[in-house]
């Protein structure tokens, strides 16, 4: 059981949130729903509760009303392997949500990503300081990362 479980706070959507999540994500999955009860606040038999799992790692969705929001003082980073992986995370995250610079984006639901192949940290701690000031260049003008567009720069002479 892990220590730390994040808790997102949604008006009414965190079913749909945590279904939409689980199905990109492997080895994840809805573990248990909660309805409120007679005591409210919320009316009785709607969710109140999600938990969920996104890639073994535990998560909370509580429909709890409309007074807080989401903005990107918190995100999640999601590593990927390869520009595949990237493009798929990036098309399914987005998707009715809203594209932003340098890898971040907002979903349909307003929670900050940020969708990062695992080369660009690497990139930009290459001891060659003037190789990584060049990646770091090219991801601050692009939206989604492009690796191709990161190894470029850093290959420049």
């Amino acid at each position: 059981m892990q220590k730390i479980t994040p808790c997102l706070w949604f008006d009414t959507e965190g079913e749909d949130a945590a279904r939409f999540y689980t199905s990109m994500f492997p080895n994840s999955k809805i573990r248990h729903v909660a309805r409120y009860g007679s005591a409210g606040p919320r009316p009785e038999g709607t969710v109140m509760t999600v938990s969920f799992e996104l890639d073994g790692q535990e998560f909370v969705a509580l429909n709890g009303g409309p007074d807080f929001t989401f903005n990107e003082a918190i995100s999640f980073q999601v590593d990927c392997k390869d520009q595949e992986e990237v493009d798929r995370f990036w098309s399914k995250l987005s998707e009715g949500g809203e594209e932003g610079p340098c890898g971040w984006l907002k979903d349909r639901f307003g929670v900050s990503w940020q969708i990062v192949p695992t080369v660009l940290p690497e990139l930009l701690s290459d001891p060659d300081r003037e190789k990584s000031q060049r990646v770091m260049q090219a991801m601050l003008n692009m939206k989604k990362i492009e690796i191709d567009g990161l190894e470029r720069a850093a290959a420049q002479a």
